[in-house]
């Protein structure tokens, strides 16, 4: 079995600031759920860093670069117990499909001025 790995960091205040600049980039990033969720917390921005770490990590893990795949095709949800899942759809899943990646596994971790992702893919 082949396990792959993507690590991603995001400045939370530059990333803020360009989510300001171009709101409509939160809607071409984030799904719904995503936005929901890190809108109904505290530090949204905080979370739609470590969100959006994610995704890219994701996109290292599957060996393509930005664009390859829409963003919301990568969906990091959460269980009932608050632990991050992903969720691949549309190009991604076929991505993953094709590289025979079909068990994933990611950690986010913040501080108010960085986020991190790391995802692991069997």
């Amino acid at each position: 079995m082949t396990a792959s790995v993507g690590l991603d960091i995001v400045d939370v205040r530059r990333f803020a600031r360009v989510l300001e600049r171009r709101s409509a980039m939160r809607s071409r990033l984030f799904t719904p759920a995503e936005l929901s969720y890190a809108l109904g917390t505290a530090d949204p921005d905080t979370r739609l860093a470590a969100r959006f770490a994610a995704k890219e990590a994701v996109m290292k893990v599957l060996g393509v670069g930005l664009g390859a795949c829409r963003f919301r095709d990568i969906e990091v949800a959460r269980q009932p117990n608050g632990r991050p899942e992903l969720v691949l759809r549309g190009l991604a899943a076929q991505r993953a499909t094709a590289a025979g990646l079909s068990a994933w596994q990611v950690t986010l971790t913040h501080t108010d001025g960085v986020a991190a992702a790391m995802v692991l893919a069997q």
